[in-house]
C-alpha cells in the first residue's frame, strides 16, 4: 500500500512498474520496500521537468567522452527478476484461487488421471497463467524501450522471459513441495488448504525462493543481451 501511495505522486518510467513494485510488495514485504525506496522511486512532476531540461547538457557530456550515470549491475538484475516475479505472483494467485473456488478443473488439470496430489495439477495451472503475465509484463517493457512493432515485441519477449519465468516457478515449487509434503503433514497433519494462512505465509517464503533462482539466470541473459538492463 505505502508503495501504491507514493507512486501516485512519482512517475515510473515504465508504467509497467507501476504495477511490478507493490505486487512484489505482496511477498518480499519490508525487503522489497527498502529496495523500491533506494532504487525503484519514480521522479515527481518537478525532478522530470529537471530531467528534461538537462537531458541537452547530458547528451554535451556523454559526446564529450563524460559517461552518464548507470544503474550498477547487481542493482539491475535485480530489478529485472522483480519484473518476472511480479507476473508470477500475480499469476500464482489467480491460479490457486480459481482451483480453490472450482476445484473440478483440477480433475481436468490431471489430478487423478496424471497426478495423484492435487498441487502438481495446480502447478500447471500456475505456470500457464504465470507465464502469459510473465511475457504480458515483458512485453509492455521491451516494445517501448526498443520501439518494435507488436509482433516482433512479442517474440522477443517470450525470449527475454521464457528461462526466467520457468526459473522462478522451479524455486517457488520446490519450496512448497516441501512445505506442502514435508513440513504442514508434520506439523498439522496435512497440507495447507489455500484458503489458510498457512498456505499464503508458505507461498511468500517460495517466491522469495524462486528470485533466488531466476537471479542467476536474469544475470546471465542481461549479460548476453537477451534481456534489456533495467
Amino acid at each position: 500500500m505505502a508503495i501504491a501511495l507514493d507512486e501516485t505522486r512519482r512517475t515510473q518510467h515504465m508504467w509497467i512498474m507501476n504495477l511490478v513494485w507493490p505486487l512484489c510488495a505482496l511477498f518480499g514485504s519490508v525487503l522489497w520496500l527498502v529496495f523500491y525506496l533506494r532504487q525503484g522511486r519514480g521522479m515527481t512532476d518537478a525532478q522530470l521537468r529537471e530531467t528534461e531540461a538537462g537531458e541537452m547538457e547530458a547528451g554535451e557530456m556523454e559526446a564529450g567522452g563524460m559517461e552518464a550515470g548507470e544503474t550498477p549491475m547487481a542493482v539491475a538484475v535485480a530489478k529485472g527478476s522483480s519484473h518476472c516475479g511480479a507476473g508470477c505472483a500475480l499469476g500464482d494467485m489467480i491460479a490457486e484461487w480459481f482451483l480453490f473456488l472450482l476445484p473440478g478443473a483440477a480433475v481436468a488439470l490431471g489430478w487423478h488421471s496424471l497426478f495423484a496430489h492435487r498441487m502438481f495439477a495446480a502447478w500447471l495451472l500456475d505456470y500457464i497463467v504465470a507465464f502469459g503475465l510473465g511475457i504480458a509484463f515483458q512485453y509492455f517493457s521491451i516494445r517501448p524501450m526498443r520501439d518494435l512493432p507488436p509482433g516482433r515485441a512479442l517474440v522477443d519477449a517470450i525470449k527475454a522471459d521464457t528461462a526466467s519465468i520457468t526459473s522462478w516457478q522451479i524455486g517457488m515449487y520446490g519450496f512448497m513441495a516441501v512445505a506442502q509434503l514435508l513440513w504442514f503433514p508434520t506439523l498439522y497433519g496435512g497440507p495447507a488448504p489455500v484458503d489458510t494462512p498457512e498456505f499464503w505465509f508458505a507461498m511468500q517464503i517460495a517466491m522469495l525462493c524462486g528470485f533466488c533462482t531466476a537471479y542467476p539466470v536474469n544475470w546471465l541473459l542481461v549479460r548476453a543481451g537477451v534481456k534489456e538492463k533495467m
